[in-house]
């Protein structure tokens, strides 16, 4: 699987864009001066996320082949899942811990065929049903299909047709008009592709769970207020994720994640020697064996 900095990139992307929405969601009163621009942000962004949840569960398989690392893997996530829903009810951490337990490791055991069918299957049943967490399961199952069709790619002919399908379903608004505008925005910046991202992708968990602490605390009033501590935190999170990448190979909830999972202490500090851009082999893996979904 390659381009893998690529996807690490557009998961900062989708963090920045999740962390303004649930910004302007917790502001009290919710402000009416930047509805109209809030609504070509909402419900954008974790559509992005979702997918790239399904990649990353596939290339975790494709490197470990291990289940029921991945369910430990999951198990942990649904601790801090559950956490995060105490500090913020209603966010996204213990679904996707419960959904990537009941609908990808079941779908893991499927002809690679079958999961794209299954997938747009699920997403068309939750525009049906207007269920935001049945859209969160088929866009795993249709980042884990990706995955075995080669992994997500930037195409020109893709982006035309997601800004066509938007232009389209905007005036209707719901999820199809979110998912279409999800389409332009992700592939329209795997075609720029800009790493500038990169680092608050990498350390997504520990950006997205540090975030709620500044949303509740900063407790904004006006449109302005939204954007000032959406962009404050933004670049404050990406020095920070930076920073610390230059010296650890994994963002700190990353790591305890990755500890958890393999219940031993794995090695964080980077060396002076190899790329600062990958993370390094899990421990029971020797580095010859370490493949590129490792780096997911």
């Amino acid at each position: 699987m390659a381009r893998i900095r690529e996807l690490d990139a557009l998961r900062g992307f989708a963090v920045c864009g999740i962390m303004l929405v649930n910004t302007w969601q917790h502001a009290d009163p919710r402000p009416v001066e930047g509805a109209a621009f809030m609504a070509f942000v909402e419900g954008r962004f974790y559509p992005i996320f979702s997918f790239l949840f399904g990649v990353s569960f596939a290339l975790f398989l494709r490197s470990h082949d291990d289940r029921l690392i991945m369910l430990r893997r999951l198990a942990v996530l649904a601790l801090f899942g559950v956490g995060h829903w105490w500090l913020m009810p209603g966010e996204v951490l213990l679904p996707y811990a419960l959904l990537g337990a009941g609908v990808l490791l079941p779908a893991s055991y499927l002809p690679k065929w079958l999961n794209p069918v299954l997938g747009v299957g699920v997403v068309a049943w939750a525009v049906a049903q207007g269920s935001p967490w049945i859209l969160i399961g088929g866009l795993f199952l249709l980042g884990l299909a990706c995955v075995d069709y080669g992994g997500p790619k930037p195409s020109p002919l893709v982006f035309v047709a997601a800004v066509v399908a938007a232009v389209a379903f905007f005036p209707f608004g719901g999820f199809l008009s979110a998912l279409a505008g999800a389409a332009v925005y992700a592939s329209g910046f795997l075609l720029l592709s800009p790493r500038v991202f990169e680092p608050l992708g990498r350390m997504a968990l520990t950006n997205y769970v540090t975030s709620s602490f500044v949303i509740l605390a900063a407790r904004a009033e006006s449109f302005s207020d939204v954007v000032a501590v959406t962009v404050v935190t933004l670049v404050v999170q990406w020095w920070f994720s930076a920073w610390w990448l230059s010296r650890f190979r994994y963002g700190p909830l990353e790591w305890v994640w990755r500890c958890l999972t393999w219940m031993r202490r794995v090695p964080n500090r980077q060396t002076g020697a190899g790329d600062r851009s990958s993370a390094g082999p899990d421990p029971d893996r020797p580095r010859a064996q370490e493949e590129p979904g490792d780096r997911a």
